[in-house]
């Protein structure tokens, strides 16, 4: 007989054992720091194979990683399409399987984009919670898509500002997140106008060319900078990454995947594990950007997250 088939958790399950992004804190810092830690780490997580859909506009993302630490191991297989017609559909698809790291059996397929979004949410939080100013009172976010709603609700469970302020492209989808989330937002009509005088700055957006430039950014304000995942893709123009002190969630990612990064020559000053270790100093008196690309680790303790859950209650 062979192994049982594998378990499905759809979305609306992984939400469920996932109501907050805020209970990965402990096994996300616990991942960055052992995959800034090397082989002693025990993360084994290659950088990301991603397979172009010229056709389409389109990439398909494959992102495998080992973590001892966990015994836990997984792929998460994700799609990103940048020019959508069919805007029904989000331009971030993600499935994450998740194996038996004892003899290979597949275990469970789960939905990836609850676990990318809020994921990724956590690891700025992460990192704003170490970079940030001491005195802060603006939180600035630039885009409105799933990304933007999964930095809300962690940065206003774990932060207080005064003011939440959001621009996007199209104003329509700022306003309807404005309207929809659990707090009051300014809707600025400009980027500019949105970034003047904040703390803490989020981008979350498609942007192939910069969309934030030094010259309006507060000095010693933090910066997340979670788009432009592709090598000739940026949201932060030269002055920015070359003005800031800058840490990234892999180095050798930052300098194969990121355009922010490779494009303006910004030299990185250490991987946000490093701090979390307390190998590299913070510096949150300093003008601070975080370039997060998403690592496979951070899927992986998410999915042992979510399925460890979801056993228990089955």
């Amino acid at each position: 007989m062979g192994s049982a088939p594998p378990v499905f958790i759809g979305a609306e399950e992984v939400e469920k054992h996932l109501h907050r992004a805020s209970l990965l804190l402990p096994a996300l810092e616990a991942a960055l720091a052992n995959f800034s830690a090397d082989a002693a780490g025990g993360v084994v997580q290659p950088l990301r194979t991603v397979v172009p859909v010229q056709r389409h506009g389109g990439f398909l993302g494959v992102m495998p990683a080992y973590s001892a630490a966990d015994d836990a191991l997984t792929t998460k297989l994700v799609t990103f399409y940048e020019h959508k017609k069919d805007s029904s559909v989000p331009s971030h698809q993600a499935t994450v399987l998740l194996f038996d790291p004892r003899n290979g059996s597949l275990k469970a397929v789960l939905d990836g984009s609850v676990i990318t979004a809020k994921r990724t949410a956590a690891v700025s939080a992460i990192a704003t919670k170490l970079l940030m100013p001491a005195f802060t009172e603006v939180l600035c976010i630039l885009g409105a898509g799933v990304q933007a709603y999964s930095h809300y609700e962690i940065f206003t469970e774990l932060f207080t500002f005064k003011e939440v302020r959001i621009w996007n492209r199209t104003k329509e989808k700022a306003v309807k997140f404005a309207n929809s989330v659990n707090g009051p937002v300014r809707v600025c009509s400009s980027a500019q106008e949105a970034v003047t005088g904040a703390d803490v700055i989020i981008t979350v957006t498609m942007a192939t060319t910069p969309i934030l430039f030094g010259d309006w950014v507060k000095p010693g304000a933090h910066i997340n900078a979670v788009g432009a995942s592709r090598p000739d893709w940026r949201e932060l123009d030269d002055e920015l990454m070359k003005n800031s002190v800058l840490f990234v969630d892999s180095r050798e990612a930052a300098l194969t995947e990121s355009g922010d990064v490779i494009l303006s020559g910004a030299e990185i000053f250490a991987e946000l594990g490093e701090v979390v270790k307390g190998t590299k100093p913070a510096l949150p008196e300093k003008t601070t950007v975080f370039k997060s690309l998403g690592m496979a680790v951070e899927d992986t303790v998410a999915a042992k997250f979510v399925y460890d859950s979801w056993s228990a209650g089955n």
